[in-house]
Order: structure tokens, then sequence, then C-alpha cells
């Protein structure tokens, strides 16, 4: 289970259509280690965002290409972003469709690496920290 829930992770943070929620949510109510399905969450969508910044970084010269993943309005979008809010837009790095483009945005940009890893780190395996707790919250039992 874990093996997948990291795999699914990584795969949601790329630009594949992924929903890794699900089976997190899954994994948790069918009783899996809650620190070991954070975890390897955690680390699949971060090294997602990984090769979306390694494509900034290195394939931007692609980008009037057919296939390059992001078009010029969502480069323009993801670019406004950074302009005015710089390496912390990052912490946005799992929001659906705006999340994609930053990491991208910031391996164009040339973010240090380290800097970029560890916003997207605290972004990622913030949001998975804070499903599961909110379903513990959600589906614990209230003690009388």
């Amino acid at each position: 289970m874990y093996l997948s829930l990291f795999l699914v992770a990584f795969l949601a943070a790329t630009l594949l259509p992924a929903q890794s929620e699900v089976l997190v949510i899954s994994a948790q109510q069918m009783g899996y280690n809650v620190w070991l399905i954070w975890l390897s969450a955690s680390v699949g969508n971060t090294l997602g965002s990984v090769v979306n910044y390694a494509l900034g970084r290195f394939l931007l010269h692609y980008q009037d290409r057919r296939w390059f993943p992001f078009k010029g309005k969502t480069l323009e979008r993801g670019h406004w972003w950074f302009e005015r809010y710089g390496k912390w837009s990052l912490l946005l790095a799992w929001a659906p469709f705006i999340g994609d483009t930053l990491t991208f945005i910031a391996g164009m940009l040339r973010l240090k690496f380290w800097q970029f890893l560890v916003i997207v780190w605290i972004s990622k395996a913030g949001r998975y920290a804070l499903l599961l707790g909110l379903l513990k919250l959600w589906f614990e039992p209230v003690l009388s």
C-alpha cells in the first residue's frame, strides 16, 4: 500500500492526472500506519514536484513545441505569482492547477534547489498532515 501511495502521490505532482488524496483517505480508513501514509505521500508528492522543477530548469527551450506541458497563459500566471510573492509562492505547490506551474517556474527561474525542496516539502507534507489530522478528528469516535 505504501509503495502505491508513493507512486500515486508522485504522479499527482507531475503533469499526469492522479488524485493521491483518495488513496490517503482509503489507507487511513483501512487502518494503515498514519505516519507511513504521511511519509509515503509527502515524499512521493515532493519528488513529483522535483520533476516539474527539472522540466523548467532544463527543458524550457522546448516551450514552442506542441507536446510541451505548459502553455503561454499558464506560464504567465505562474510567473506573476513568482514576481509577486517570490519563492514563498511555492507554499501553494499543493494547490490544484497552479501548484504544478509554480514548481515549473521555480526551475525556470533557477531558484536554488535546496530552497525549492524545503518550501515544497513544507507545502506538500503540510497538506497531507492537515488531511490526515482532519480525518482523525472527523472519524475518531468521541470518548464519553
